[in-house]
């Protein structure tokens, strides 16, 4: 197909179509849409609702901006009947009135009955419009659909809100022209990007496994190996030792300090996770502790004391210790903390298998003492450690070449998709 300019445009006098070919209407989803609808949820407390259920519940988390085959949790019989839902048709679009994240705003096409939870709208019965190019429309408004704010707490939608939405309406001959050409290139763009994520996710295990041969084996592949007794290490070089977390590393337990919106006279950051995890954070605290040892430098390793990522071992930041993390202090007389910090794999998986019971996790602090880690001489430490820097340094480069890649992907994804659905190009 040859792609080109349409003959004639003109401006539609809305900020939100601007300027559309001459010949396209603009109508309300309202008007494309002969039936919009929800759901609900049911019972949760209700076993016999959701145990060997068989009728698809949809909810915000299975939208991916895509064609939608399955979903994540389904519902029974007796569920649907008590809970007065509604089986929405194939062909159906489902878009997210709210939800945390990206999920707000983000879109699905139903190719099997369903039903839904109160989180999504879901429009059916078209008149007079394809409703795989309405899907692309939304994918292409999804930013500016998410900059309108409903809601006094948070930016929610509702079915009012949908329904009154604008959109630009080719005939529908150009609408089946759009879409037929958008599904042939935007597949052929996500094989492209699926490729590029499998060698991502080669160079990401050969990563692991670089480390974690390396710091059980060493660099000397001719040395006599030895039983280490512990499992996930295996044999060692008959001269290494076994050492506990506890004999060369203690931890330094934050505290709940207070916090400001901005910053104060000898105030640092506020060490929250999304801080540490991030090098950008959309909103930033400020505290003062007068212990230095709540202080974390740059050269300094943090692990997750309490939450959901309990275990989890980061770079720290410069700023204080927040409630729910510790400071690792490794006794670098002891062991190199580069070498250390090799380990973290290893460290992270042990901790995280240790079944945390009921309510918020919390790190076990006996699991982590008593950590065995592989212990070679100093010396030792220091050569795997540059060796290990060099090698993942040059992994870490190449995956970030084929992430910007992906990027670049994506970013001419969203290009074709606005540029045809808005008629600044025709197919």
């Amino acid at each position: 197909m040859n792609l080109a300019k349409y003959d004639k445009y003109r401006n539609t006098g809305l900020d939100w179509l601007g300027t559309i070919p001459k010949h396209w209407e603009e109508k309300r989803i309202k008007d494309v849409f002969m039936k919009i609808g929800s759901g609900t949820t049911p019972s949760t407390s209700r076993e016999d609702y959701y145990e060997n259920g068989t009728i698809f519940w949809l909810n915000t988390t299975d939208l991916n901006n895509d064609l939608i085959f399955d979903t994540k949790q389904k519902i029974t019989q007796l569920a649907f009947k008590e809970s007065g839902l509604k089986i929405y048709p194939v062909n159906s679009l489902a878009i997210a009135m709210y939800g945390q994240g990206k999920t707000r705003g983000t879109v699905g096409l139903l190719q099997i009955p369903a039903t839904t939870n109160q989180a999504a709208c879901i429009m059916y019965v078209p008149k007079n419009v394809i409703t795989k190019y309405i899907l692309y429309w939304f994918i292409h408004k999804y930013d500016a659909i998410r900059s309108i704010n409903i809601g006094a707490t948070q930016p929610n939608m509702n079915q009012d809100f949908i329904k009154f939405l604008i959109l630009q309406c080719p005939p529908i001959s150009e609408q089946t022209a759009i879409a037929t050409y958008l599904d042939q290139k935007t597949s052929a763009i996500d094989r492209k990007a699926a490729l590029l994520e499998q060698k991502i996710a080669h160079y990401q295990q050969l990563r692991k496994s670089l480390i974690n041969e390396t710091v059980c084996r060493g660099l000397d592949k001719s040395v006599n190996l030895k039983e280490s007794g512990i499992e996930w290490i295996g044999k060692i070089p008959e001269h290494w030792e076994v050492k506990r977390f506890k004999s060369f590393a203690q931890t330094i337990k934050g505290k709940n300090l207070d916090f400001s919106d901005v910053y104060f006279e000898k105030s640092l950051p506020n060490l929250s996770l999304e801080y540490l995890r991030n090098d950008e954070v959309g909103f930033q605290t400020f505290c003062y502790s007068p212990s230095k040892s709540l202080i974390v430098n740059e050269d300094d390793y943090i692990i997750v004391w309490d939450g959901a990522g309990v275990g989890e071992i980061l770079n720290g930041k410069k700023g204080y210790l927040s409630s729910t993390i510790a400071k690792i202090v490794v006794n670098k007389k002891m062991m190199s903390p580069k070498y250390f910090f090799h380990l973290r794999d290893k460290i992270e998986y042990t901790i995280k298998q240790i079944p945390a019971g009921m309510g918020i996790p919390h790190l076990n602090p006996f699991v982590l003492n008593n950590f065995p880690s592989p212990y070679p001489p100093m010396n030792e430490q220091i050569a795997i450690s540059n060796y290990l820097d060099e090698k993942t340094k040059k992994i870490d480069s190449i995956v970030a070449n084929v992430k910007g890649q992906i990027g670049t992907l994506k970013e001419l994804r969203k290009t074709l998709i606005n540029d045809v659905v808005t008629g600044k190009i025709r197919v």
